[in-house]
Order: structure tokens, then C-alpha cells, then sequence
């Protein structure tokens, strides 16, 4: 009976699978739930290139999870439980404690739950996600990938915030950065595609439900847009980026909220939902704004244009920009959002192509850009199993 090893990728609204054989690493199978907590989520299932979708109620991860593990003993890909000896799992928030994946233990679990605190959309559910697992495949073993670990490169000058610096020294209050293992796929697959010259000085946009931008010198991170918590940066799906601090007392005060009630109005009640008032989602943003409605096209300008901000900003931390990569779910399949973030970029020498654009190709800039700017599908998958097997020792 060949080996076989499970990535889990849980993102605030999603769920993202794929299944190895080992030692060839084969991909089987691979899937994804799309908006958990809707009434109209999805889960898709793809083995050898067919590709089954099924609209199917999802009302948290553990749903998607069994959804998942069902899937894969229903349809054959799996004959017997025993056969998957591993289960990776992406992780939000590590925190100073975790600057390499980790075999999951006690200890390991009880970081993550007091680490819920600073990512209170993801490492509830990545937790959850490893309960599960430990439930549903009991022989399996468990490996975690921080979000975190990519982003240990960047320099002090990135990190400190402008706070008593006794906030550092004995509370570990810092930016910290995320979703690194998409950041750390497209860097790894720009510098194969383009060589190192090309992507020297680069920049990944990784935008989807949750959104940021990272800066990478010679494929190492020296700067990105999320922080001491995945709430800051970009305006998001459901999270309002950053904002004046001063905000948080103000509406305390005004609307009688809890410390509690504050962290859920910026997490869940902000970002693209709160400005629209219609959904989290660019798609439907998108729709709603070819349709006339006016919340819905001021959500998409404040959204592109923090992402222009930021370019500009980490622009100026690689002295330069050859390279701009877009990814994820909006980064990957929205050519209005990137045709709307590169017309500012003009003084960068950035120039795109419409119809590579449209057509969502590699490489989308004109034969005149300056900087080469590419679509680059992420596959955090990978890297979760890269690690599976790194920390396990798996051939």
C-alpha cells in the first residue's frame, strides 16, 4: 500500500486540499470549498483532470473537512484511512515561537490556541482543522506550516512598531507578516520562470478574501503589509486593514463595545462587506458596480487603491521593481482589479497587455513595460507538503 500525505489549507471563508502519493509526490486529488458559512458554498473535486463541483451547505470548517476525507473514500482515491500517514496543515499565526514548520503535539496545539488571539479568523479554525484530522484519521501524522516562518527575514527597520519598546522586549509585539507559504510558492516559481536577475527586486500581491503584499530582495521577504496580527494592511474581504488607532477608543466610547465587540466589528463586519453593505466578495462587487451601484464601485477604489499605496511604499524598500506578481483568488482571476491597480503605475514603467490580461496569462505586461508583471497561480499545497516531508523524514 503506497503512502499518501493530505495538505489542508484553511483560509477565513475556504478550505483548499490536495492529496500526494509518495515518493513521487503525484498529486491525486486536490479540491476546494469555497465561501463556508454561505448558504451558496461550493465544494469542488478534481481527480485525473475531472472536475465534479457540488453546491452543498458548509456551515463551518469541520464540515468541509469530513466533506473532504468523504470525498476521498467515496470516490476511490483512498480505499482505507490508514493509507493517508500525514496531514499538513497551514497556520496562521506562530508568533516569535515558530520560524520552521513543526510536528504538531500537545504543546504545539496549545500555542496556536493562545496565538487565536492575534489571527482570530484563522488559527481557531486551523485548530479545529487539527482536532478533526486527529479524530478522523487517528494514525495520521500532523505538521504545521506557519504563515509567519517566510517572513522571518525581514529586518528590524520593517518590524518595530513606534511603541515602548519594553512592548517588544517582553510581549513580542511586532509586525510578523503572512500568508507565507503563498508568498514563498510564486517567489520560488517567478525566480524559475524569470531567473534571479528579472526578480532581484520583486513584489507579490496576494489577494483574495484576505489580501497582502509582500517585498522580496533576492526571494527573501524584507517587508509585508500584514503585521502584529493579519487585521493590518489592506482593506480586506471582512477586515478593515489599517486604521487609525485612535478609531478603536472613539468607538468604544460612542457604541458602549467591548474589547471583544471592537475586534469583531474589524474582523468580521469591515473591509469590503462594511463599505458595500452588500458582500465580501470582489466577484460580487464587481457585478454590483457594472450594475450602478455606487458602495459597491467606492469599496473597489479604496481596495485598489491601498494595493497602488503599498506598491509605491515597497517600492521604495528594494531601491526598484522588476518584477510584480499577482495570486490568489482575485490576484489570479480579476483582470478588472489589475487592469485598475497597474493604470497608476505608469511612472514605474509598468505597462499591461489587455488582451494577456483578459486572457489571464503569465505574463501580462506590454513589450515596452519596464517591469514584468505576471500571473503566477499560488500552490500553498506544495509547501505544506515540502514540509510534511522535511520534518518527517518521508521519502
Amino acid at each position: 500500500m503506497s503512502q499518501k500525505i493530505l495538505a489542508i489549507n484553511s483560509g477565513s471563508s475556504s478550505l483548499k486540499f490536495k492529496l500526494y502519493e509518495l515518493p513521487d509526490q503525484t498529486v491525486l486529488a486536490n479540491g476546494h470549498v469555497d465561501r463556508i458559512g454561505q448558504r451558496n458554498s461550493t465544494f469542488t473535486f478534481e481527480i485525473h483532470g475531472k472536475q465534479n463541483v457540488q453546491a452543498e451547505a458548509m456551515k463551518d470548517h469541520l464540515a468541509a473537512i469530513q466533506a473532504v476525507v468523504n470525498g476521498l473514500l467515496t470516490s476511490h482515491v483512498i480505499e482505507h484511512k490508514s493509507e493517508i500517514v500525514a496531514v499538513g496543515h497551514r497556520i496562521s499565526h506562530g508568533g516569535r515561537f515558530y520560524t520552521h514548520p513543526v510536528r504538531i503535539d500537545a504543546a504545539v496545539k496549545a500555542k496556536i490556541k493562545e496565538l487565536s488571539v492575534l489571527s482570530p479568523l484563522h488559527n481557531p479554525v486551523n485548530l479545529a482543522g487539527i482536532e478533526a484530522l486527529e479524530k478522523i484519521l487517528p494514525e495520521a501524522q500532523e505538521v504545521a506550516t506557519f504563515d509567519t516562518s517566510f517572513h522571518a527575514t525581514i529586518p528590524a527597520k520593517a518590524y518595530m512598531y513606534g511603541l515602548p519598546y519594553s512592548y517588544f522586549e517582553d510581549h513580542d509585539i511586532r509586525r510578523y507578516g503572512f500568508h507565507g507559504p503563498s508568498h514563498e510558492y510564486v517567489t520560488l516559481k517567478a525566480r524559475e520562470l524569470f531567473g534571479e536577475q528579472q526578480t532581484h527586486r520583486m513584489i507579490t500581491c496576494h489577494l483574495g478574501n484576505g489580501a497582502s503584499l509582500c517585498a522580496e530582495l533576492d526571494g527573501k521577504s524584507v517587508n509585508s503589509s500584514m503585521g502584529f496580527t493579519p487585521l493590518a494592511g489592506l482593506l480586506m474581504g471582512t477586515r478593515s486593514g489599517d486604521i487609525d488607532p485612535e478609531i478603536i477608543p472613539f468607538i468604544e466610547e460612542r457604541f458602549h463595545l467591548s474589547s471583544e465587540d471592537v475586534r469583531k466589528v474589524l474582523n468580521q463586519d469591515s473591509g469590503l462587506l462594511g463599505l458595500s453593505g452588500i458582500s465580501n466578495d470582489v466577484r460580487d462587487l464587481s457585478e454590483a458596480a457594472h450594475e450602478g451601484n455606487s458602495r459597491a464601485q467606492l469599496a473597489l477604489d479604496v481596495y485598489v487603491h491601498q494595493i497602488q499605496q503599498y506598491i509605491g511604499a515597497y517600492t521604495t524598500d528594494l531601491d526598484g521593481l522588476d518584477t510584480l506578481v499577482f495570486t490568489a483568488g482575485v490576484g489570479e482571476h480579476s483582470a478588472i482589479v489589475r487592469q485598475a491597480v497597474c493604470a497608476q503605475l505608469g511612472y514605474l514603467g509598468v505597462k499591461l497587455d489587455e488582451a494577456k490580461n483578459q486572457a489571464n496569462a503569465l505574463s501580462i505586461e506590454a513589450p515596452d513595460s519596464r517591469v514584468k508583471v505576471a500571473v503566477i497561480p499560488t500552490d500553498e499545497e506544495s509547501i505544506i507538503a515540502r514540509d510534511i516531508i522535511q520534518v518527517l523524514g518521508l521519502n
